[in-house]
């Protein structure tokens, strides 16, 4: 398959878990009697970085595996390190300027950022085949 088609389409399984994971939230938020707009922008702002950050992940891991394959071992490296600390970095400031702006409910924020990897976990346990003991 090709590289870009993968990642695109792994890109849009977790914004499928990003958005019901941020529904969920909302419904339980709502549940609570706390939801408000703060709370809708939070999930939002949330669930887009989180996207964003999975994205920029996936394509920084092909670049580095395109060096190893090119035996660059080190510059493979070096791609994944440096795309860490952009993100991190980038995920931070975004954060920070919106958790203090008041905009966003500061937990609504931050919660969606653990739906990518319940995500990707259900998502590998639900393609499995019967049966089918590849990793």
């Amino acid at each position: 398959m090709d590289v870009r088609k993968e990642l695109l389409r792994q890109t849009g399984i977790v914004a499928l878990g990003e958005a019901l994971g941020v529904a969920a939230m909302m419904g339980i938020f709502a549940l609570l009697g706390k939801f408000d707009m703060g709370v809708l922008w939070g999930g939002i702002v949330g669930g887009l970085v989180a996207i964003a950050n999975f994205f920029v992940m996936a394509i920084g891991v092909n670049i580095a595996a395109d060096k190893a394959q090119n035996q660059d071992v080190k510059g493979g490296q070096a791609a994944i390190k440096g795309s860490y600390a952009l993100r991190m970095l980038v995920m931070a400031v975004v954060l920070f300027a919106f958790a203090k702006s008041g905009i966003c409910n500061v937990i609504a924020l931050v919660v969606p950022l653990v739906f990518v990897r319940f995500t990707l976990t259900l998502w590998e346990f639900f393609r499995r085949k019967p049966g089918d003991k590849s990793v």
